[in-house]
């Protein structure tokens, strides 16, 4: 422990195996799986099922997932993108014949075909041990019999008042009473809860076929959608091969794009070209870690789109010679104006779950409805809270990441891993939206250059720099004298009006044999081990 922090929560350490998310129940559930014979994959499933349920507002099956897996702790990772794609009969001229510059959030146009059950069912059948309706039996039982609400669960929830109360399942369904459910409170689904116990009996075909399928696509065209039953019945997620970069002697995968794991990579391979000073929080090393978080954005917000549709020049992204360029452009004595080009040839909500189990199998999972309820539509009688990741997409004709038939949007959630010799030695991952990247590699660079345990580095307070502008968001927990500093070299420091993301970790202690967890205090979750 360093004497410069202490952190408002302990180190979990266990020998057998280990469980992190942002819901206790989440991790109990995940716990017991794996003591009921469950692996990493059943029990990361059955935490993300449970969220599902009990963070309605942060997760949903109406939602996407990305995994990265380590089989018996290989450093040879296993990826899998299960983000959907916009309807085929999506028109991009539509929106500039009706005078939109934008996707609105609580239109059907913001709903994607939805990909995360498409995932778990294909990560169960092939990475997965107990019964498919045993990993789900779980989130069952909270949607029918009621769970407890917790007090972040209640916060993010109070704060989406206005928009669920805009449609009627929404509202019926979370303001019951006129109102968000209040801590201590018990709330239940049984819509949902129907819709899980039809999953997990046909499987994919109980949400992409037949009623549940009809129920989404019906309310959404009834709203001015363009989804059809096909765009339903053929949705598909892919294992798509992971991408890396090295950072201080161990190896960091990512999904590809069309997520952002490859903007982490860029801003390590920036932070790798400056070294540590004494301090992990010294306004030298957050005006670095700000800048290159700045120069990294500015390359995704131009380049990052669904490669099955663009090039995305993955290879330049990563080069060394573009990180000694952005590199150089850093000057510790006041803020970048003017970032340069790249030359190439708003916090949202999610649920980061990560599961390690006694063979040393590791899942890092990512699951998510974008921003907090999403789109807050939901299918009157499955029950389902449809996401909003269309808003992904830009209008501009010509943009790489602009919308179109069948085409997946800039993702922001990403699961992370990293290796060394050999063998997997962590799995962790960052929520909030647009701030992940950056996320992945403030919490790498505080755990390799400063050597801090998962834990403390998770609990270090967070900024993260406003697009296009010097302004950086910061927690109320930075120190002032900091905050003046980067002030005084041409950032604009304002008070973040929530807590930055969320994060979980378990690092694969194999000398000892033993795991050691985090767990965000910024969320309701916790670690667990066996």
């Amino acid at each position: 422990m360093r004497d410069f922090e202490q952190p408002r929560r302990s180190l979990v350490v266990a020998r057998e195996a280990m469980a992190a998310t942002s819901h206790p129940s989440a991790t109990l559930a995940a716990v017991r799986i794996l003591a009921a014979g469950g692996n990493a994959m059943d029990g990361a499933i059955a935490a993300s099922a449970v969220q599902c349920v009990v963070e309605p507002g942060s997760t949903g099956i109406g939602g996407d997932c990305f995994a990265l897996i380590s089989r018996e702790g290989s450093d040879d990772i296993v990826a899998y993108n299960g983000s959907g794609c916009a309807p085929a009969a999506t028109r991009p001229e539509w929106f500039a014949e009706h005078g939109l510059t934008e996707i609105l959030r609580q239109s059907p146009h913001a709903v994607t075909v939805p990909g995360a059950v498409d995932a778990w069912t294909r990560l169960h059948a092939d990475h997965g041990r107990l019964p498919f309706a045993e990993v789900l039996a779980p989130a069952i039982r909270f949607a029918e019999e009621g769970y407890a609400i917790s007090p972040r669960v209640h916060r993010d929830w109070i704060l989406e008042t206005e928009l669920l109360s805009a449609d009627p399942a929404a509202r019926r369904i979370f303001l019951p009473g006129g109102r968000a459910p209040r801590v201590g409170e018990v709330h239940r689904q049984p819509e949902l809860g129907a819709t899980l116990r039809r999953i997990a009996a046909e499987g994919r075909d109980g949400f992409y076929t037949g009623a549940v399928a009809d129920d989404i696509v019906s309310y959404l065209r009834s709203l001015g959608g363009v989804h059809t039953v096909d765009d339903f019945a053929n949705a598909k997620g892919e294992y798509v091969d992971p991408i890396h970069t090295g950072f201080r002697g161990h190896r960091v995968h990512e999904c590809p794009p069309n997520g952002q794991g490859i903007v982490a990579l860029m801003i390590l391979n920036i932070l790798a070209r400056f070294q540590p000073d004494g301090h992990p929080q010294s306004a030298d090393r957050l005006h670095i870690e700000i800048e290159a978080t700045r120069l990294a954005y500015a390359a995704r917000d131009e380049l990052l789109a669904d490669p099955e549709k663009e090039v995305v020049p993955v290879e330049h992204l990563l080069s060394d010679a573009l990180a000694d360029r952005l590199a150089g452009t850093i000057d510790l004595n006041r803020a970048l104006t003017d970032l340069p080009p790249i030359q190439t040839p708003a916090h949202r909500d999610t649920v980061y779950i990560t599961v390690v189990d006694k063979d040393r199998n590791a899942v890092s999972f990512i699951n998510s409805v974008f921003d907090s309820f999403g789109t807050g539509l939901v299918a009157p009688r499955s029950g389902i809270v449809l996401q909003n990741r269309g808003q992904g997409f830009v209008l501009k004709p010509g943009h790489p990441n602009a919308i179109a038939p069948g085409k997946r949007p800039l993702h922001t959630i990403i699961p992370g891993m990293m290796t060394r010799d050999g063998r997997a030695v962590m799995s962790f991952g960052v929520m909030g939206g647009y701030y992940q990247a950056m996320g992945h590699a403030h919490f790498l660079s505080k755990v390799l250059d400063f050597r801090l345990d998962v834990q403390e580095a998770i609990d270090l307070p967070r900024v993260v720099p406003v697009s296009g502008t010097t302004e950086v968001e910061a927690e109320k927990t930075l120190d002032p004298a900091t905050a003046a500093e980067l002030e005084r070299r041409g950032f604009r420091i304002v008070p973040s009006p929530d807590p930055i993301g969320g994060g979980q970790a378990i690092l694969i202690d194999w000398e000892n044999g033993t795991l050691q967890g985090g767990s965000d205090p910024r969320k309701d979750g916790c670690a667990l081990g066996l």
